[in-house]
């Protein structure tokens, strides 16, 4: 673990000096940072519109790019599998939130990420409508 320790003091305590200047330059207009709740909400409110058409259950969703979502009204598999399946044969990728837990909890639930293109939200809702 010492040798770890070194190394994290040098990635946490050190700056790249291109990215200081680049959020330097970004945060002159503030406008730029400012929008993103809105703009996150938008992207939001566009996905669960979408995924309203499915069997997906969406959990409250509120400072996050990421919307959970309960499948058990469509399959029994364990998320992990799920998020398999979704990958593989649905042409959807979703995280198992198990994957968050030290125990290993599942409660089949999957997080999606909605920080896409609304054409690639589009797409997914349509490969989900027609696989469930």
């Amino acid at each position: 673990m010492a040798e770890f320790r070194k190394v994290h003091q040098f990635n946490v305590f050190t700056v790249h000096t291109p990215s200081q200047l680049a959020l330097a330059e970004y945060m002159q207009d503030a406008g730029r940072h400012l929008r993103l709740a809105a703009f996150y909400e938008e992207k939001r409110d566009f996905f669960r519109q979408l995924l309203a058409a499915t069997p997906f259950e969406l959990l409250p969703c509120r400072g996050t790019y990421f919307q959970l979502a309960r499948y058990d009204r469509i399959s029994d598999l364990p998320d992990r599998a799920f998020a398999e399946w979704m990958t593989r044969d649905v042409g959807v990728a979703v995280i198992p939130v198990s994957a968050f837990y030290a125990n290993g909890r599942d409660d089949r639930v999957v997080r999606f990420c909605f920080a896409k293109q609304e054409s690639t939200l589009r797409a997914a809702a349509e490969r989900l409508c027609k696989a469930l």
